[in-house]
């Protein structure tokens, strides 16, 4: 017996994923518009999502800043170069491993979650139940984690990034006290509003990647019960992979064009 594999397969996917996400992009006007009864797992889902991950997030941005003052200040002391830690501070936190954590923490919560929810629904009929009601499952389903999902890494991303600097500042009393206003105002000083916005950028990239992803895993699933975690390890490993390529891909235009 030999096995055909279609070369196509990979191109399908890709507009499968794009057909999906456009689909839920339509959607939500109509979830705007009429979606009160989807309003529920929308905020829900933020709260999952942005909420209940501020504990851990926040001990993240505060051992990162943390590190980076610790690390960084000694070091730099050496050349003179001690202003350099509030533009290294900026560039860790703010543009590269905050909006990127962020996205692992919210994959590691909430892509599995999602998947699972969705297949789960999907095993049991209720997507027929739902489509045979006059319910559309896109919007009913799809939209609200969407856009809690989305909302949410921008959010916990702009959480991370503040306690994160502010954090560094509690450890940098520790070894090297300075005052408050001295600290703030060297960060803003080496603050540009083209690090919130690509971080910014990266968040609403890296939470339509998750949230798509794992409904497109979801709802992937056919009838065998044994397709439910498996849906679910596919959303997080797909979500870290892409996440990562997007990543270096909107680092690389940042430093080639807006630094």
């Amino acid at each position: 017996m030999v096995l055909m594999l279609d070369p196509f397969a990979g191109i399908k996917t890709v507009f499968y994923d794009l057909g999906v996400f456009a689909r839920t992009l339509k959607g939500v006007g109509a979830f705007i518009s009429h979606g009160q009864a989807s309003f529920k797992i929308l905020i829900m889902q933020i709260l999952f999502t942005f909420v209940q991950a501020m504990g851990i997030s926040t001990l993240l941005a505060v051992g990162i800043g943390a590190a980076v003052n610790i690390i960084g200040i000694p070091m730099l002391t050496q050349f003179n170069q001690q202003q350099l830690v509030y533009r290294l501070l900026i560039t860790i936190i703010t543009l590269e491993l905050g909006p990127l954590l962020t996205a692992f923490i919210v994959i590691a919560r909430s892509a599995t979650a999602i998947a699972t929810e969705i297949a789960g629904m999907v095993i049991s009929h209720e997507i027929e139940a739902y489509i045979s009601v006059g319910v559309d499952p896109i919007e009913h389903l799809a939209v609200p984690r969407f856009l809690g999902v989305t909302a949410s890494v921008v959010l916990l991303n702009i959480y991370f990034s503040v306690f994160g600097l502010a954090g560094s500042f509690a450890v940098a009393q520790i070894f090297n006290p300075m005052p408050a206003d001295y600290y703030f105002g060297n960060l803003l000083n080496h603050f540009y509003i083209q690090d919130l916005f690509i971080s910014i950028v990266k968040s609403i990239a890296f939470g339509t990647i998750i949230s798509i992803g794992a409904v497109i895993q979801g709802f992937s699933v056919e009838r065998a019960t044994t397709e439910v975690p498996v849906a679910g390890l596919k959303a997080v490993s797909k979500a870290f992979a892409l996440c990562i390529v997007v990543a270096i891909l909107l680092s690389a235009l940042y430093y080639m064009v807006l630094a």
